[in-house]
């Protein structure tokens, strides 16, 4: 297996510099590099996954071991410890991510909105890879290898900076990665793993900087990671902020399908940014719908609410600080509003633009809960839970931005390339 990536030197600057450079002379390699050898790594990694998870001692589940127990002396919550987990389950879906991912149509060179001009030139777009994307994460290891796989189909090298919580299981998925560029003859550059070293984040402020080098930041974690590398950076940025979730229980909706919508968006996996973190019950709905929220309670959820709630059901009464409130966690803020436009209204207020849901039976207020709501996904009728990139057909993402520039929502493949102008002409002068 070959090494993550190379140790480079003891200076910060110089350190984080030289990788980027390196970084920069794969992406020009990946740019030219056609369809097959980009699909034969990730074909590569996915027989490498499905190897490690068929091997509880092999090196990716080791390390994850060990990063999981020092994680656990840490003190680290429950929420923190599951999305730093991996497991044969979990290697498997990677494994089955990095195929769907090769399966899918390379977005480089593609060639649109061709048409001649009156001067006789014929002129179009064509789509380009970005070139050097700097990836920031926290106590994801899946990231690792979610981000070089759609980085690497898309012609762009990668910069891979995760947290210290995960920085041996990152390591060993990252020696993946380079092996599997080395296997079919790619430079094995174009994924190069930044461990976290002594410095903190004077390192990622220096990777943020490198304006020239680096074409895109990504952070992807907590609201303080996100905020650093915004106020620090260079380079262009694109947010993946935090997921304040909410579902809207409507005016005659389906209580039972609302039920089920309810426990699938809130407790299927808590600690991640599309789980529900705040219920709205039309308040014709509240009586008959509220009380069957007790069995969630009973087995462990605490609901924090308005009057109105906490009046139907064991709800602690809820703070201002609730409302908006990312808790990743057994924990759901609930509230009683009185028409569709309050409920609407209270997501404008406290929503992060990333993932919001209505349960209705009514076709006009789901139609303009789609309209009205600003949020990178809309759902009816359906959990919070599938705004995901392997659950809405782009394989892997990136993370969900909550930019509106350039990307929102999850970010798959194309959200990694650009375009340009291409002119054909005959010898024509202006």
């Amino acid at each position: 297996m070959a090494e993550p990536s190379p140790p480079l030197g003891n200076d910060v600057g110089s350190n984080v510099r030289a990788a980027a450079e390196k970084a920069k002379a794969a992406s020009r390699v990946l740019r030219s590099s056609g369809r097959a050898a980009k699909d034969a790594a990730l074909l590569h990694v996915a027989a490498a996954l499905e190897k490690e998870a068929s091997d509880p001692s092999g090196a990716v589940l080791s390390e994850n071991a060990a990063d999981l127990e020092a994680a656990r002396e840490a003190g680290l919550d429950a929420a923190f410890i599951d999305r730093l987990a991996l497991s044969a389950e979990r290697l498997r879906a990677l494994a089955k991510a990095m195929r769907e991912i090769a399966a899918q149509d390379d977005p480089v060179g593609s060639v649109s909105h061709m048409n001649r001009r009156p001067s006789g030139i014929l002129v179009g777009r064509v789509r380009v890879p970005l070139g050097v994307i700097a990836m920031v994460y926290e106590a994801r290891p899946n990231v690792t290898l979610e981000a070089f796989a759609l980085t690497l189909k898309s012609g762009n090298a990668v910069l891979l900076r995760g947290g210290k919580e995960a920085v041996r299981s990152n390591m060993a998925l990252g020696a993946i990665a380079r092996s599997a560029l080395t296997a079919v003859g790619l430079p094995e550059d174009a994924a190069f793993i930044l461990p976290p070293g002594a410095a903190g984040r004077d390192e990622i402020r220096e990777l943020v900087s490198l304006s020239g080098l680096v074409d895109l930041a990504i952070p992807r974690g907590g609201e303080g990671l996100i905020k650093f590398v915004t106020e620090n950076a260079r380079v262009p940025v694109i947010q993946h902020y935090k997921g304040v979730c909410h579902m809207f229980v409507d005016e005659g909706a389906d209580l039972d399908q609302a039920e089920r919508l309810v426990e699938n968006a809130k407790l299927s996996r808590v600690g991640v940014c599309n789980a529900l973190e705040c219920l709205l019950v039309h308040e014709r709905e509240a009586v008959r719908f509220l009380p069957r929220l007790e069995r969630l309670i009973s087995e462990g959820l605490e609901v924090r609410g308005d009057a109105a709630t906490c009046a139907l059901i064991a709800a602690k009464p809820a703070v201002e600080a609730d409302w908006g409130f990312e808790f990743l966690a057994k924990i759901l803020a609930a509230r009683v509003v009185p028409s569709f436009d309050a409920a609407v209204d209270h997501i404008a207020r406290y929503g992060s633009c990333h993932t919001e849901a209505i349960v209705t039976s009514s076709y006009e207020r789901g139609q303009r809960f789609l309209r009205e709501v600003d949020a990178s996904c809309v759902l009816i009728n359906a959990s919070t839970r599938f705004n995901d990139g392997g659950e809405l057909g782009l394989g892997a993402e990136m993370g969900v931005s909550t930019s509106k520039i350039h990307a929102y929502g999850p970010m798959g493949l194309e959200h990694l390339t650009t375009s340009k102008w291409i002119v054909y002409g005959e010898g024509q002068t202006r």
